[in-house]
């Protein structure tokens, strides 16, 4: 790839991570002048901003083009001016060191995921690049979002969307749609680079929400780094990332929501509303950015739940829930019913397009199947997350693709397993887990990172059984990794580095290190780049160096930890708030 191609795509880089990054930024800054210093919760506070924005975006370009132009450009500018009334009047420089790491994390793993997608060429067509880099036979969804943000860029409400293939416009939700109408105004193309560089750098908002996360659980700092590291560097953050559906985004608020609920602070938060409505929103958020975040958010909010929330908490959290997912529902049975195809395939097994409502379809479903048949394909989905029945048959295939001299086909088995199987993606990490009840006999004491490794595996293996029940199985519609939430297998990634961890700060290093060379090893060669693309130095080099970056914020000497944050807001009439 030629300097000038690298040159443009260092350049959209910049743009984009600035155009996404200051919303986020302004929101954070604004909690932290009114009084939070809790890293967790600035950073909650940043993802709700940012989403928020962006489905306000959505939706003042549906009501008229030029209208959510005018809106584009106020919540960029005014993000930059909040900001700097923000630093004038002054923030702790304790809050701003500890927000920019997770931001520089975002950025630099925005940067490694570009790099590396584009490191066989492409730029001249991205989105067939992004279809083929890192797996093959892909399904063209990464374009849905770019196809129906033209039309509302276009045409806003007059006229219902056109079909994109046989996908209606109501059928996915619209948070992608929003993030690139909020940014099209600010320069655009033809070929979708920008679509692309701006696609990643938003699937990559999961860094934030995971940083949230582990600071929560009070993970020790050098653990919180390798979990990071492993989850940046991993096959979800890499494949996911450059294929930008919008899976990945939902994870960001999830994450960020989980947060809320770990936190040491949240005894005193669930019985205040606006954390109510902060934790309803980030939910809500996920949901409009993929429908498979129910399998997450149900037993996430029945953890919250389970807290016994206050009634003002309750409300403030039903009401912001109802105004996001409502407008929503009410855009898909009035502007473009039925709306209904992706809970109809998940939840009933049925791809088929229907007059059929969602409930009758399900039902049908089932009666269809029987006791019988509904058992087996309970038993396919719990299967499926193992998939450890193909290793034989991945392990033949690379060895016989290896003696045909296709040194690149010769990872597709492997990186086929990874993709479908939640055991198969963990691999050599879950030798954590292993390790637990070796150390537990031998008297290793318990800690932070002992107790967090407890919590995020059996809540990984509680989302893991609802998702499994909860999805029809079969061939249609199985409990595979890209069907579900993907903040499962990034929390189940930190459990099983902050079970190594606790187990042995070297053991955790020494795997982490060595899982971060296999997927380097993995995902670094291309399967089947597209005619006319070959390998970039320049560009390898600017992978690496951002690769470098994620290191150096990882890896590096712990400082000393802030003291726990005690601090509550409080408005003008003296009333404690979040």
């Amino acid at each position: 790839m030629a300097l000038g191609a690298n040159l443009e795509l260092f350049g959209l880089l910049v743009e984009h991570l600035l155009l996404t990054g200051l919303p986020a930024a302004a929101a954070a800054l604004l909690a932290a002048r009114a009084g939070l210093r809790s890293v967790p919760l600035l950073l909650a506070a940043a993802l709700a901003g940012s989403g928020g924005v962006a489905i306000l975006c959505f939706w003042l370009f549906y009501l008229d083009p030029t209208v959510g132009q005018t809106g584009s450009f106020f919540f960029v500018f005014g993000s930059a001016l909040t900001l700097a009334g923000c630093v004038r009047a002054g923030i702790d420089r304790d809050v701003l060191r500890g927000l920019a790491t997770p931001f520089a994390l975002w950025a630099l793993a925005s940067a490694f995921v570009v790099f590396l997608g584009f490191l066989h060429g492409g730029t001249e067509q991205p989105l067939l690049m992004a279809d083929s880099r890192f797996s093959s036979g892909l399904p063209n969804d990464n374009e849905i979002p770019s196809f129906f943000a033209d039309y509302f860029y276009l045409h806003g409400h007059s006229g219902t969307p056109p079909l994109f293939g046989d996908w209606l416009s109501s059928d996915r939700p619209p948070l992608q749609i929003g993030y690139v109408l909020s940014q099209r105004p600010f320069g655009w193309d033809l070929h979708g680079l920008h679509y692309e560089v701006l696609g990643v750098i938003v699937q990559q908002l999961w860094v934030l929400g995971m940083w949230a996360l582990l600071c929560a659980a009070r993970l020790r700092p050098r653990t919180r780094g390798l979990a990071a590291l492993a989850a940046i560097v991993s096959d979800i953050a890499i494949l996911h990332g450059f294929y930008v559906w919008p899976k990945l985004i939902a994870a960001a608020f999830l994450l960020a929501a989980l947060a809320l609920v770990v936190s040491e602070d949240w005894p005193r938060r669930r019985r205040q509303p606006l954390a109510g409505a902060l934790f309803a929103g980030l939910c809500g958020l996920a949901m409009l950015a993929h429908g498979s975040s129910a399998f997450f958010a149900l037993p996430l909010v029945a953890l919250a739940l389970w807290g016994r929330p206050s009634w003002p908490w309750l409300g403030a959290a039903v009401a912001v829930g109802a105004l996001l997912l409502g407008s929503w529902s009410a855009y898909q049975h009035y502007a473009d019913p039925p709306g209904n195809r992706l809970v109809k395939w998940q939840l009933g097994g049925s791809p088929a397009i229907d007059d059929r409502g969602t409930l009758e379809t399900i039902v049908d479903s089932y009666r269809e199947a029987g006791v019988s048949g509904t058992l087996e394909n309970k038993r396919v989905n719990l299967e499926a997350q193992a998939r450890l029945f193909e290793l034989e048959g991945a392990v033949r295939a690379s060895v016989d693709l290896i003696g045909e001299g296709h040194l690149g086909k010769a990872l597709e088995p492997v990186r086929g397993m990874r993709f479908y199987g939640l055991l198969p993606f963990l691999g050599l990490l879950l030798l954590g887990p292993l390790a637990m009840p070796i150390a537990r006999l031998r008297g290793s004491p318990r800690g932070p990172d002992w107790r967090f490794a407890l919590f995020a595996l059996g809540f990984s293996a509680v989302a893991c059984l609802v998702w499994i029940l909860l999805i029809f199985g079969g061939t249609e519609a199985a409990a595979i990794i890209h069907q579900g939430s993907l903040a499962l297998p990034l929390l189940a990634v930190c459990a099983c580095v902050a079970a190594a961890c606790a187990v042995d700060l070297r053991f955790g290093v020494c795997l982490v290190l060595v899982n971060v060379a296999v997927v380097l090893l993995l995902y670094v060669p291309a399967l089947t780049p597209p005619a006319g693309t070959t390998y970039s130095p320049l560009t390898g080099l600017l992978a690496a160096a951002a690769l470098a970056g994620i290191g150096f914020f990882t890896l590096r000497p712990a400082e000393p930890e802030a003291p726990s944050p005690t601090n509550t807001l409080r408005g003008r009439d003296g009333e404690t708030c979040p």
